[in-house]
């Protein structure tokens, strides 16, 4: 586990969300599909055996939660993660011995999906013979087969004469293997069961050219933007800085993600001493590593669909830049309530437009992705989120950045400009107990040049830590980097906003860099060349984080407010709170 983002909402009290991305390595010309391209080839079933657990769990994950529905779901599947793993470890070697014409595992709806895609996305039917599927219970259906979502399974085109190598390899590994079909050139899905065909249908239908909804949708309603000199000018900044850091959103989640393995073959790079925005996982045996992160704020996305979704693209693209990855693409999971109510359905175009204008904009295309819809409990949905998971690629793990580098005497730059942005900001909603407001403004074309200048920064050896500015802003930015090092940092402003506004304002395409006072100068003259804003902000020292000389908060009390809130909570200790 080397993720770990976790985010506090009080729209999530009757719907919590688990998303889970995956990440592993294939070599380019060993990569198997799931299309079945040849007809009349053998169709296996392997893996464990098929009971009733499960049915239904696709549909659940399409229906609204009320009172008096806890009877109504359906038995859960359970996993057996060391069934899995000989699983996996079966497939892998059944692969080496060109045996496989195509393969998937079944998820969802379980047999009915994986025969049913594999068929459709080669254009050819399939057909099965239910009497030969391994069960582990009596008396099962056709329906019951085709739609359990039992644990550790995988449907295999194998080619013709090897079913016998497949045979060998599972039952060695004590899993269950048999024949229960082919597939055939018809383009039908046709079952049988106990000598009858209970099922023969078109698969282009239910397939490729399954039936796509349009319906009512209306945009959200516009949100004003916040204008700070109207709200009220904290007395102390220190004091807001560390009722911050403690808050739920922002508070460290440690607790959480150190009861994981994070370590697994010594190949996790980033760690507690030197933490950073994307967790980076060195490809085994090379100097290449992988920046992996999730990301995506629904307080945003709530406020302004389209800004919002070009914001969670757009923060994932920023993570994977502070650590000097080149972005590859993201896989994502569209959390949203009901579409069939208008205004949910007007969240979810808006997100996936503004997702779609990022993407492009950022040559960050999306390879995979699944939706979670009908998030509600008693007519509350969730906040609109469309979680975004994003890799990129380290080409030398020795130039990777964290934001724990940091030493006295450097010098703290701001990449990009700031207008104090403070709409559906965490701190309008820490401190003034408001949720309004417009979402800060994304601009793509200046996130691009901005992240383009930061990793060539990177990787000119000119930055000695890196943290990219979201929640919290500026202050919350330089308390993570404070923090990781045990260093103070003296911020420095004489700009035109209040001074609050500048610190806490969550204006997007921004990064925090620290650096030896001579590289600082490099890069300051790169940045004008590139014309990207960069200004110096602060300087590291002591043991405190100060504004202008004032409004200082010790880095001790600052870790304990940071640290110190998930251990009380989960102790029930009544000044751990959450979002009511």
């Amino acid at each position: 586990t080397v993720g770990g983002e976790t985010n506090f909402d009080k729209g999530y009290n009757g719907n919590i969300l688990v998303n889970a991305m995956a990440v592993g390595l294939a070599d380019a010309d060993k990569i198997f599909t799931a299309a079945a391209r040849e007809p009349e080839f053998p169709v296996l079933y392997v893996g464990a055996k098929t009971g009733r657990d499960g049915i239904h769990g696709a549909t659940m994950a399409s229906a609204e939660f009320g009172e008096g529905s806890e009877e109504n779901r359906p038995t859960v599947q359970v996993g057996d993660p060391f069934t899995e793993k000989k699983l996996i470890e079966a497939c892998l070697e059944l692969m080496s011995e060109d045996a496989i014409s195509s393969i998937q595992d079944m998820g969802a709806a379980g047999l009915t999906s994986s025969s049913v895609e594999m068929a459709s996305s080669g254009g050819l039917g399939i057909e099965l013979d239910l009497d030969h599927v391994p069960q582990r219970e009596e008396n099962m259906t056709a329906y019951e087969m085709m739609l359990s979502e039992s644990q550790e399974r995988m449907l295999i085109i194998i080619k013709p004469g090897r079913e016998h190598v497949a045979e060998r390899i599972f039952r060695k590994w004590d899993l269950d293997v048999a024949t229960i079909g082919k597939t055939a050139p018809h383009g039908r899905l046709v079952l049988r069961h106990k000598g009858e065909v209970v099922c023969d249908l078109p698969l282009d239908p239910i397939g490729e050219n399954a039936p796509k909804y349009d319906r009512p949708w209306f945009p959200a309603e516009a949100r004003g933007s916040i204008d700070p000199r109207e709200l009220h000018q904290p007395e102390h900044l220190g004091e807001v800085l560390a009722s911050l850091m403690g808050s739920p959103d922002m508070a460290s989640k440690r607790w959480i993600w150190r009861q994981y393995d994070r370590h697994v073959m010594a190949d996790t790079a980033a760690s507690s001493e030197d933490p950073s925005d994307a967790a980076i996982v060195r490809v085994h045996d090379t100097q290449k590593a992988l920046a992996i992160t999730t990301d995506c704020t629904p307080r945003y996305c709530f406020a302004d669909p389209f800004e919002g979704g070009k914001q969670a693209v757009a923060e994932a693209w920023r993570n994977l830049t502070a650590v000097g990855a080149d972005p590859i693409a993201i896989t994502d999971c569209l959390n949203f309530g009901n579409p069939e109510r208008p205004e949910i359905m007007g969240q979810f175009v808006g997100c996936v437009e503004g997702m779609a204008e990022a993407c492009k904009a950022l040559d960050f295309p999306v390879v995979s992705g699944n939706v979670s819809l009908y998030n509600e409990t008693d007519g509350v949905a969730i906040p609109p989120t469309p979680a975004v998971g994003a890799v990129g690629l380290i080409p030398d793990i020795a130039q990777r950045m964290g934001y724990g580098g940091l030493k006295e005497g450097q010098v703290l730059l701001l990449v990009g400009e700031t207008r104090g942005e403070l709409g559906a900001s965490i701190y309008l909603r820490e401190i003034e107990n408001q949720e309004k407001g417009a979402s800060p403004r994304v601009d793509l074309a200046v996130e691009k040049r901005n992240g383009d200048f930061v990793r060539q920064t990177i990787r000119a050896g000119h930055a000695k830590a890196v943290h990219d500015l979201s929640d919290g802003g500026l202050a919350c930015a330089a308390a993570d980097m404070a923090m990781a090092a045990g260093v103070g940092i003296k911020l420095a402003y004489t700009g035109g906003l209040p001074a609050f506004a500048w610190m806490f304002g969550e204006d997007q395409g921004r990064y925090l860099i620290a650096a030896d006072a001579s590289d600082a100068e490099t890069i300051r003259a790169n940045a004008k060349t590139a014309n990207v804003p960069v200004e110096v902000v602060g300087l590291a020292g002591g043991r405190f984080i100060s504004i202008n000389g004032g409004h200082a908060v010790d880095l001790i009390r600052l870790k304990q407010a940071h640290e110190g809130f998930m251990p009380a909570l989960m102790d029930g200790e009544p000044e751990a709170r959450v979002a009511e």
